[in-house]
C-alpha cells in the first residue's frame, strides 16, 4: 500500500483520527494512472490529499490548491468522453480497484505525467470552465420527494425533517456530502448547550430511526423552483460509483443550506497549502487528513482561534494567528493564549508564495512588524456568508448587512422556507429551533419565538469585513475558493507613448465578470468597494442565479421560440420594468453569449445598476434575452457585456 503522508495516526487526539473511515479496511485506485491509496469511507479527494495531491493545475502561470469547493471533475477511464458518467471528487466514494481520469482543460500525456511534480494532478486551468460541471446542463428525471423536501442535512436540515414528521409529512432529505451533521463541530459550545458531536449524534440517530424520512447523501441540490429541486446524485451501483441528474418533487422546500467560509482577498489565495479553516476541521475531522506539521492562522472570525487549539493539540506547530481586528476579544483567543500561540491584532496577509522547496509558504504580514513566516499551510477565514444560492435561484431576495458584512435574505415565498444559517441565525440553539419554525411556516401554524442567543459583544467580538491585502499582480488575488477562478480586478494599466503594453490577463471591472457570480464573489465586491452595498441584493439576484429550472410543460418546445413567461426566471420579474419583452439579439460578429450576460444602451455602461436587459438563453445565432420595453421598441443597436468585452447587437423580431 502506498504511503498516506498526510493522514494522522488512529490514535490521533480531539477527533481528529477520522469518524467517516474504517481502518481496517484499505483500498487502492488510480487517478490520472496514478495509484491513490485510502480506507473505506474516504472520498476520492480525501484520499488524494490524504496521498499528498494537494494541485489542480495551473492558472495564470501560477498553481491553484485542491479544496473541496474546487475539484476537477473526475470519470471512469473506460467512460471518460461521456459526461453523463462526470463525477465529483468530493463526493465520490473511494472504492478498490477504480480507474479514474480528470476532466476540464487539456490533460497532460502519461509520458508527461512522469515528469511532473507528484502533488498536482497537472490540468491546465486558464481556458473558460476548466473546472465546469456538465451535469449542470442536463435534464432530471422526475421523481416523487412525498410532501416536503430539506436541503441540508446539518443540524436545522435534520432538526426540520423531525419537525415535518411528527406533523405527518413525508420527508426527503438532500445533503452534498457523503455524511451527516453538518459544520458546526468546528464553532464549539456555548454555556447550556451540548458538544456538537452529541448533538449531530442525537439528531442523525433519530432521523435514521424515522420510517417517514428519507436521507439521499452525496446529493448536490444546484437548480429549483417552486415545488421541484434539481439534484445531481452520486450513489454505488454493483459496488462502482454513478451519477445521475434528478428532479425531485415536493409541495414544499426548505433551505437549510448553511454558511460559506469567506475567502481573504490577498495575493496567493488559493496556492496548495492556503486553507480554509472549515475544510481543515472537516478533513481532520472526517477523514483524519491533515496535510504538514506546521501553520499560520489569518481570520477575521473567532472559530479559527478553536482550530488553532485543536491544532495544537496534536502536535502541530501554529507560530502565529493574524486577525484583521484591530482588538478582538473572544473565550478562544483567550484560551489560545495559555496555549502560547503569537497573535497579531489588526494584521491580515499581503501575499503568500510558495518557497523554492516546494513544500512550505512564505507569507507576509500587513500590519504586522514580524518579518515573512515560512508555514507548511496558511489557514484562513474571511468570515461567514449565508449560501443563499438556491433562495436567488427561486426568486428570493437579499440585502447587504454592513453590521455583519454579508449578504441576508429578505422577503418570503409561500412554498419555501429557510432554516439555520442560511436563515441567519448564529447559535446551534437558534439553528436547531429554526428547523421547527421552518415547518410551521410552511404549514400555516402558529410560530414561536427562536433563541438564538448571541454573546454580548464586550467579549465575543463579531465577525469583520473580509481581509482585503494591497492589489497586486503577481501572484493573482481570487474572490472566492470556488470552481469559477475569478481573480481581483485591475485597474487598466496605461499604455506606453512608443509600442504596446502588454495585455493584462484577468477582467479591469467586475461587471465583465463571466457569468455567472457566485454569493460569495458578490460580497468580494462589496468589499473592494466594487459594487455599492445598497445594490448588493440586485447583483446578487441577477447573476448569482445557475440554473434556472422552467415549468414543465406538456407540449414540445418550438425551435427557436421566444419563451412564455413562466419560463423567465422568477427573480427577473419586474428587474427591467413592468412591461419588459422578451426579445431576440442579433451580435454583430459571430458570438455566443453566456446566460446571464447584462445589456446595456451603450459600450461604455458597464454598472448593473444601469443594464437595461439580460440574456436568458442562446439559440443557433441568435439569443433570447429580456429587455426593457422602450429599449425594445426603439429598435436600436445595444451592447451584450460577456467575458470581458461589449459586444454590439440587434434587436430583431
Amino acid at each position: 500500500m502506498r504511503p498516506q503522508h498526510n493522514r494522522l495516526p488512529a490514535d490521533t487526539r480531539r477527533g481528529f483520527a477520522g469518524s467517516a473511515i474504517d481502518r481496517s479496511r484499505p483500498l487502492q485506485f488510480h487517478l490520472d494512472g496514478r495509484q491513490v491509496s485510502g480506507f473505506a469511507g474516504d472520498t476520492v479527494l480525501s484520499a488524494a490529499i490524504a496521498s499528498g495531491i494537494d494541485t489542480i493545475g495551473t492558472h495564470a502561470d501560477q498553481p491553484i490548491g485542491l479544496a473541496s469547493r474546487s475539484t476537477p471533475v473526475i470519470s471512469p477511464a473506460s467512460l471518460a468522453n461521456d459526461p453523463q458518467r462526470a463525477l465529483p471528487m468530493a463526493r465520490t466514494p473511494a472504492t478498490n480497484g477504480a480507474e479514474y481520469v480528470t476532466l476540464g482543460g487539456k490533460t497532460i500525456s502519461a509520458l508527461g505525467r512522469l515528469f511532473q511534480p507528484g502533488r498536482t494532478l497537472g490540468l491546465p486551468l486558464d481556458q473558460p470552465k476548466a473546472l465546469a460541471r456538465p451535469w449542470r446542463a442536463m435534464p432530471g428525471t422526475v421523481e416523487p420527494a412525498g410532501d416536503l423536501i430539506i436541503i441540508g442535512a446539518g443540524v436545522a436540515g435534520l432538526s426540520a425533517a423531525l419537525a415535518a414528521a411528527r406533523a405527518g409529512l413525508r420527508v426527503t432529505v438532500v445533503e452534498a456530502n457523503p455524511y451527516l451533521g453538518g459544520h458546526s463541530g468546528l464553532f464549539g459550545t456555548q454555556e447550556g448547550e451540548d458538544s456538537p458531536e452529541d448533538s449531530m449524534s442525537r439528531l442523525t440517530g433519530e432521523v435514521a430511526a424515522n420510517a417517514a424520512i428519507t436521507v439521499l447523501r452525496s446529493t448536490h441540490a444546484f437548480a429549483i423552483r417552486a415545488g421541484s429541486v434539481r439534484v445531481h446524485r452520486v450513489e454505488l451501483v454493483n459496488g462502482s460509483p454513478q451519477a445521475k441528474v434528478v428532479d425531485l418533487e415536493a409541495p414544499r422546500i426548505i433551505l437549510a443550506t448553511g454558511s460559506l467560509e469567506r475567502l481573504p482577498i490577498f495575493a496567493g489565495n488559493r496556492l496548495p497549502g492556503v486553507t480554509g479553516t472549515l475544510d481543515a476541521y472537516e478533513l481532520a475531522f472526517r477523514f483524519g487528513v491533515w496535510p504538514g506539521h506546521s501553520a499560520v492562522v489569518a481570520t477575521t472570525s473567532n472559530p479559527a482561534y478553536r482550530l488553532a487549539m485543536l491544532a495544537s493539540d496534536i502536535g502541530v506547530s501554529v507560530s502565529r494567528i493574524a486577525d484583521s481586528r484591530p482588538a478582538p476579544a473572544s473565550r478562544f483567543i483567550e484560551f489560545s493564549r495559555a496555549y502560547g500561540i503569537v497573535q497579531a491584532p489588526g494584521a491580515v496577509p499581503s501575499i503568500a508564495t510558495m518557497t523554492r522547496k516546494g513544500g512550505t509558504l512564505s507569507v507576509e504580514l500587513e500590519g504586522s512588524t514580524a518579518h515573512a513566516l515560512t508555514t507548511e499551510r496558511l489557514l484562513f477565514c474571511g468570515g461567514w456568508q449565508p449560501d443563499l444560492t438556491l433562495w436567488h435561484v427561486a426568486g428570493g431576495g437579499s440585502r447587504w448587512n454592513p453590521l455583519r458584512h454579508r449578504l441576508e435574505a429578505i422577503g418570503m415565498m409561500d412554498d419555501i422556507a429557510l432554516a439555520g444559517s442560511a436563515a441567519g441565525f448564529l447559535t446551534r440553539r437558534g439553528c436547531i429551533q429554526s428547523g421547527a419554525d421552518a415547518v410551521d411556516a410552511l404549514l400555516g401554524r402558529e410560530r414561536h419565538p427562536i433563541e438564538d442567543p448571541v454573546i454580548d459583544a464586550l467579549y465575543e467580538t463579531p465577525d469583520g469585513t473580509c481581509p482585503v491585502g494591497p492589489i497586486r499582480r503577481d501572484p493573482e488575488s481570487y474572490l472566492d475558493g470556488g470552481a469559477q477562478l475569478l481573480t481581483r480586478p485591475h485597474p487598466p494599466r496605461r499604455r506606453w507613448p512608443f509600442g504596446k503594453a502588454k495585455d493584462v490577463s484577468g477582467v479591469t471591472a467586475l461587471s465583465e465578470a463571466p457569468q455567472p457570480l457566485s454569493i460569495a464573489e458578490v460580497g468580494a465586491g462589496v468589499d473592494l468597494e466594487l459594487i455599492p452595498h445598497e445594490a448588493a441584493g440586485v447583483v446578487a439576484q441577477e447573476r448569482v442565479a445557475l440554473v434556472p429550472l422552467s415549468a414543465p410543460s406538456s407540449e414540445a418546445p418550438v425551435a427557436n421560440a421566444s419563451p412564455e413567461p413562466d419560463h423567465i426566471p422568477a427573480y427577473l420579474h419586474g428587474r427591467f420594468g413592468p412591461e419588459a419583452q422578451v426579445v431576440r439579439l442579433i451580435p454583430f460578429e459571430q458570438r455566443r453569449f453566456s446566460p446571464g450576460a447584462l445589456i446595456y444602451r451603450t459600450a461604455d455602461a458597464d454598472q448593473p445598476l444601469l443594464a437595461i436587459g439580460v440574456v436568458l438563453r442562446q439559440a443557433d445565432t441568435a439569443a433570447t434575452a429580456l429587455v426593457e420595453a422602450a429599449a425594445a421598441r426603439a429598435n436600436l443597436p445595444l451592447s451584450v457585456r460577456d467575458h470581458g468585452r461589449a459586444i454590439p447587437v440587434k434587436i430583431v423580431s
